[in-house]
């Protein structure tokens, strides 16, 4: 026999004529067949992979034996496998990457088996968006370009879809995938938005003033010539709702019907409004000019502010104080907390509240560099600014927070040796080519936390094992030694050389023994003390049960077990 059979034909390894036929090299197809039945109906079917491309081979053509219990006589390389050679040919969301075989192919499952059906691998999102209620043929509203966007004729419905509709998804209508029954009144679906818009207040005829373009865009009604007042200047700008409040009701075209409440002069001046205010804003008065009648002249922000932000006791306009922080006290005390003092010009201006004209560079003799200009002012100065003296030094601020958390003080004081004010972990200009352990290879692009796993720099291991632990795929039967054959250009370039570097040369059939074969058992040092006798390998395949001792080599050769050394006349 040419070699051990795979572990699934164990069972014929003295049945040759299961396999083979004699003086028939084509009938041993058959044989195959008459074992593999699934195989065999798929190339009589002509389908599958077996049958539709490979059903001209010979099955030795691509499954070989005779190589040993663990060889691998199916070999599919995922990567460089064609599917439309199969029955299902990946098109669409199915061809990209994202999806992977194991999606499909269940492990432990043959390929072939695969299901073909869309609701065999989509019954989840079945569930969950139809409840399984439009059956099982998928494809009558979805494609495979993707599964969220239905391929479905809207138009040939009862309910023509256009504007917003078109864009809505479908369960924003088809509640809890009911599909059927659907309502196509514009209040049975949008009766919740006409509560909260309207309250019912203008009936239930939406399309009136509401088109499909948008609930907000493109009113339809229009008020000056539907009723009797003409909406002027803010009054456009008013919502519904501000003036009809009551179905039904009948309002009154007087200024005071609407604006009783904001009266301010609480009916003092009478109920002729219009005499002072007009539509474009009610609380600016027609006349009245605030620089020429009054001693505090209006400038920036103030210019738009509402009269009773500043007057706020009603229709008393005389005796107010013109300091910032008179008015401004709530605003001091919400940010500053009193700590700025009362000077508030000295920052601001009346352009802007939050635009701050305070030069730190030119004020102070602290200049702000990068980010700590982007600081808040009470990040530093927590106390009262004025009479404050803090000091300049980066530890003084950073101690509490970066160094706490970073070094816990084993690198000193001085952070400016290795940061700056671009940012705490930013181009910070440490050498680690000056430490104990040069940066090399891939170690130049590692994460420091990568190594550095404690507050302290100084406590990290610089032998291999103790990072790459979890990257020893051979579970201690190498050692611990990684860079034996490891280097740090790439975890996967290695370059071990058995002949020179071991006291123990592979030659002839040594040469292709997987390396698990000799080192089986995990060793925890650096030295493998893997034993180089012949029997320690090769007990179990002694036939002689011990009768000729344990130098094999004086009889056996490496290139093979089974070839003889010529006689030496031991």
């Amino acid at each position: 026999m040419p070699g051990q059979l795979i572990q699934g034909h164990v069972k014929y390894e003295d049945k040759c004529e299961s396999c083979h036929k004699r003086f028939d090299k084509a009938g041993q197809d058959k044989l195959c067949m008459d074992c593999h039945k699934d195989i065999g109906r798929d190339v009589k079917e002509k389908k599958g992979l077996h049958g539709r491309q490979l059903s001209t081979k010979a099955c030795k053509e691509c499954h070989t034996d005779h190589k040993g219990r663990a060889a691998k006589v199916v070999i599919l390389d995922e990567k460089t496998f064609k599917h439309k050679e199969a029955d299902f040919q990946l098109k669409g969301k199915h061809a990209e990457e994202t999806v992977k075989c194991v999606d499909c192919h269940q492990p432990k499952a043959k390929w072939r088996d695969a299901p073909n059906l869309c609701v065999d691998c989509h019954k989840k999102e079945d569930t969950k968006a139809h409840g399984g209620k439009l059956g099982t043929d998928c494809a009558k509203c979805h494609t495979d370009k993707d599964w969220k966007v239905p391929d479905f004729d809207h138009s040939k419905t009862k309910f023509v879809l256009h504007g917003k509709h078109v864009s809505a998804k479908c369960s924003s209508c088809h509640l809890n995938s009911n599909y059927k029954e659907t309502p196509i009144k514009c209040f049975e679906c949008h009766k919740k938005d006409d509560d909260k818009a309207h309250n019912r207040v203008f009936g239930t005829k939406c399309e009136t003033c509401h088109g499909d373009d948008g609930w907000k865009v493109g009113i339809k009604f229009n008020h000056d010539r539907d009723t009797k007042f003409a909406l002027k200047e803010k009054h456009r700008d008013a919502k519904c709702s501000t003036c009809h409040k009551v179905a039904g009701e009948k309002l009154l075209s007087t200024c005071v019907s609407c604006h009783k409440k904001e009266d301010i002069h609480k009916g003092s001046l009478g109920d002729k409004c219009g005499d002072c205010h007009n539509a474009i804003n009610w609380k600016s008065p027609k006349d009245f000019d605030h620089a020429k009648d009054t001693r505090y002249p209006l400038l920036g922000k103030h210019k738009v502010a509402r009269c009773d932000a500043c007057h706020t006791t009603g229709h008393d306009y005389k005796k107010l104080p013109m300091d910032c922080y008179s008015c401004h006290k709530g605003e001091d005390q919400k940010i500053h907390k009193g700590n700025y003092g009362r000077n508030c010009e000295n920052c601001h201006k009346e352009t802007d509240w939050k635009q701050i004209v305070f030069n730190h560079d030119v004020a102070t003799k602290y200049k702000l560099l990068f980010k700590h200009r982007e600081v808040k002012c009470d990040k530093c100065h927590a106390g009262k600014v004025y009479g404050q003296n803090l000091s300049q030094n980066c530890y003084d601020c950073h101690k509490k927070t970066d160094d706490a958390t970073g070094h816990k003080g084993s690198l000193g004081k001085k952070c400016e040796s290795c940061h700056n004010e671009k940012g705490w972990k930013v181009d910070a200009k440490f050498d680690h080519n000056q430490s104990r352990f040069p940066l090399l290879g891939m170690h130049t692009k590692t994460d420091c936390k990568k190594c550095h796993i404690s507050a302290k720099y100084s406590d990290a291991k610089s032998d291999c094992y103790a990072c790459h632990k979890k990257d020893d795929k051979h579970e201690l039967k190498f050692g611990t030694k990684c860079d034996s054959c490891h280097n740090a250009r790439d975890w996967k370039s290695w370059d071990f050389d058995h002949d020179k570097r071991t006291q123990y040369k592979l030659d002839g059939a040594h040469k292709k023994v997987a390396c698990y074969d000799c080192h089986r058992k995990p060793v925890t040092s650096e030295k493998l003390n893997t034993p180089t006798s012949c029997a320690a390998c090769h007990n179990s395949d002694d036939i002689h049960e011990g009768g000729f001792g344990k130098q094999c080599e004086r009889c056996h050769t490496t290139n093979s077990f089974k070839e003889i050394r010529p006689k030496t006349g031991i």
